[in-house]
């Protein structure tokens, strides 16, 4: 179909739109496949650039027969005059002049003697078209072949034209992927849902420096935390925040939280606003026979590391049926660092864990919460 309707196009439009789009395809092609290393692309821009300069030399020598027309297509293409007259004597197809037929003279009706009547000439009749002994047009002079040159296209204006037309179509397509949203089928970054209009429970008035879950959803949810994780070609697939309260505290500790899920990695978030240290939350885990503490200091605060399974259940919707029992899920690594620096109470905990079980590197949680804790607002530092 392309090729039918290039061929219905004049010479003057076809050739430059395949100049225009054969050298703008040839370079982008070229320039991928340059900044890819791919030699198969580098091989199909080559073969644009050859068919573009194949037409640019086809244009050129257009342009010279143009403007140096053959002589000796001139003299083969100038039309012959049939029954033309050269200084009023008619000549033949072959330029040959012709003898005129001279008259035969009347011969009298009573005569005794025989009279040679003299031979008279007749004058030239210029013959009509169509009409006479040499039929054919009269004349077909320079008048009638500048009227035609006239009437034919001008072959710059129609290049510029299919120029500006088509250089118009090809920038589009060169900056297309620049401007054109991406493809639907790729899979999006998750937003975190909007929470600013939900009812906090009684312990987030009581405790106004307390931060939402919104807010940590928004904090956490970073352009590269994946990257931060170790896994920077991932995209999270869920966002979400809470505004929950501690446990065994009747509804009076806030704990909000947010949670990033990626195909490799979950990440925790939650912050706490009770009265306990890190220094004395160290000593409990010590009395609950935890053996992978670690202290450190993070962003100039108390910090310390510990390790604990989560829960794994199933809830069965479709039978109605409560499902299967609690059974233990995989070991998930938490950071937790105290609110301010002098420890005063309550902290910030960040929680991996993945569905194989396989955690990361201390050091990588350390690099979230000092990316991540100073984006959350300041109202929550005291």
């Amino acid at each position: 179909m392309l090729g039918f309707l290039l061929r219905l196009l004049p010479f003057w439009v076809r050739e430059p739109l395949l100049i225009v789009l054969g050298s703008v395809l040839g370079v982008r092609i070229m320039y991928l496949a340059v900044s890819d290393h791919d030699w198969g692309a580098a091989g199909i821009g080559t073969v644009f650039l050859v068919f573009t300069a194949v037409r640019v030399h086809v244009v050129v020598r257009a342009l010279r027969a143009r403007r140096n027309p053959s002589p000796a297509a001139t003299a083969a293409g100038a039309p012959v005059e049939v029954g033309a007259f050269a200084g009023g004597v008619p000549v033949d197809a072959g330029g040959q002049a012709q003898s005129p037929v001279p008259a035969q003279a009347p011969v009298p009706a009573q005569t005794t003697a025989t009279a040679t009547a003299q031979p008279r000439i007749p004058a030239p009749v210029q013959p009509q078209a169509g009409a006479g002994p040499y039929p054919g047009p009269a004349t077909a002079g320079p008048a009638g072949t500048a009227a035609t040159a006239e009437k034919e296209p001008n072959a710059w204006g129609q290049a510029l034209a299919a120029v500006a037309v088509f250089g118009a179509i090809a920038a589009v397509l060169w900056l297309a992927p620049d401007i054109l949203p991406s493809d639907d089928s790729t899979t999006q970054a998750v937003s975190c849902p909007g929470g600013e209009h939900e009812k906090l429970p009684r312990a987030y008035k009581e405790t106004p420096e307390a931060v939402t879950g919104d807010e940590l959803c928004k904090a956490l949810n970073r352009p590269d935390l994946a990257q931060l994780l170790g896994t920077p070609g991932e995209t999270a697939t869920t966002a979400s925040g809470s505004n929950n309260t501690a446990l065994l505290t009747d509804g009076k500790v806030a704990q909000p939280e947010a949670e990033v899920s990626f195909d490799t990695y979950t990440v925790h978030l939650s912050a706490t606003y009770n009265e306990l240290s890190t220094a004395q939350y160290v000593k409990l885990m010590k009395i609950g026979g935890e053996q992978e503490t670690k202290t450190l200091t993070v962003l100039g605060r108390p910090a310390v590391f510990s390790s604990d399974h989560t829960m794994k259940f199933e809830i069965n919707l479709g039978s109605g049926g409560s499902g299967g029992p609690v059974e233990q899920g995989p070991l998930a690594r938490t950071l937790s660092v105290a609110l301010d620096p002098k420890d005063r109470g309550g902290s910030y905990d960040i929680t991996v864990w993945s569905k194989s079980g396989a955690l990361p590197d201390d050091g990588v949680l350390v690099g979230i919460a000092e990316k991540v804790l100073p984006t959350i607002h300041e109202r929550n530092v005291r």
